[in-house]
């Protein structure tokens, strides 16, 4: 059934607004991929913050022009059945559960994704960021880095006090 004019105005307005505030709006081709399929895709990608949407290339093209950050992204690769990823708390979020289906489902294939600062990023790229740690694993292994050399500290000092006390129980007990 064909949207109204009312209806596709709301469309581009929320898909202009998703667009504004994800941080990595990641677009791929679904073509082959069944209803069922989409559906678990929409309800993984909800636990980690990311929107899948089905939207007509047209509609998301005019949401793109009137984004001013987003006036100027290349749109020539925007053909075909395309599904869009938006995440507006992490960059790769929605990249890597789309990577993740897309094992599972190989009719899934990136075609690319547009940054917050309007760049469009290519489908071999997107893969590429999909294969990075997530934000909080990246800040997890960071902080364990940096614990290194305090917990050495901490054990040789640990070491060595109990190594004074034996020493000093030794002279006591003489």
């Amino acid at each position: 059934m064909a949207l109204t004019q009312v209806e596709k105005k709301d469309v581009i307005s929320e898909v202009a607004e998703l667009l504004s505030t994800s941080k990595m709006t990641v677009v791929a081709k679904y073509e082959g991929t069944t209803v069922k399929a989409l559906q678990t895709l929409r309800k993984e990608a909800k636990s980690n913050g990311t929107r899948v949407k089905v939207v007509k290339n047209r509609l998301v093209i005019q949401a793109l022009k009137a984004t001013d950050t987003l006036k100027d992204v290349d749109t020539s690769s925007l053909q075909g059945m395309l599904l869009y990823a938006f995440n507006g708390e992490d960059e790769v979020a929605a990249a890597q559960i789309l990577n993740t289906f897309a094992k599972k489902n190989p009719t899934l294939e990136f075609v690319g994704a547009i940054s917050a600062d309007g760049t469009f990023v290519s489908g071999s790229d997107v893969k590429a960021l999909a294969g990075l740690p997530s934000k909080n694993q990246l800040i997890a292994g960071l902080i364990n880095t940096l614990n290194g050399p305090v917990n050495g500290v901490m054990s040789g000092l640990g070491g060595n006090l109990h190594g004074l006390l034996q020493g000093l129980e030794a002279k006591a007990a003489a």
